[in-house]
């Protein structure tokens, strides 16, 4: 006689939060060639972030000064004493200061987001007050960071 015996096993997986962005030379801001009785200057770019389903995100933004509230200086990048000021903002020239005291838990005054597992596109606005400054070319370099 014939007898068969049975039994049950599983199949697992634990899929992790994750996030990252997209930044670069494509996500450059730059404000052109001006003179430097030029005031009001307002340029943008965009930079992306990709995070898994459902996964809250804050992003901050941090010029190279370190200042937390996003108010950066581009210096001359040929060894001159001068500096340009800019202000990073959020959603328009005008929107709120764009700093890095975002966190995982709190948006400070960063961006918040929630991931779709799909890249999101994130508009960055950089203002100057004038460009009064010994001709030449200034740049700064801003550290994007995705708090999840």
């Amino acid at each position: 006689m014939a007898a068969t015996s049975g039994g049950s096993f599983q199949v697992l997986i634990t899929v992790a939060k994750a996030c990252s962005v997209t930044a670069g030379n494509a996500s450059n801001i730059d404000f052109g060639t001006v003179n430097s009785s030029a005031t009001g200057l307002v340029a943008s770019s965009n930079i992306s972030v990709t995070c898994s389903k459902t996964t809250p995100y804050n992003v901050g933004l941090m010029p190279s000064n370190t200042n937390t509230v996003g108010a950066g200086a581009m210096t001359s990048t040929s060894g001159g004493s001068d500096s340009v000021a800019y202000q990073l903002r959020s959603v328009s020239a005008t929107g709120p200061v764009w700093g890095n005291t975002a966190t995982p838990t709190a948006v400070g005054n960063g961006v918040a987001g929630t991931g779709t597992g799909v890249a999101q596109v994130i508009p960055v606005f950089a203002t100057v007050a004038n460009a009064n400054v010994t001709p030449g070319d200034y740049a700064d370099t801003v550290t994007v960071q995705v708090n999840y």
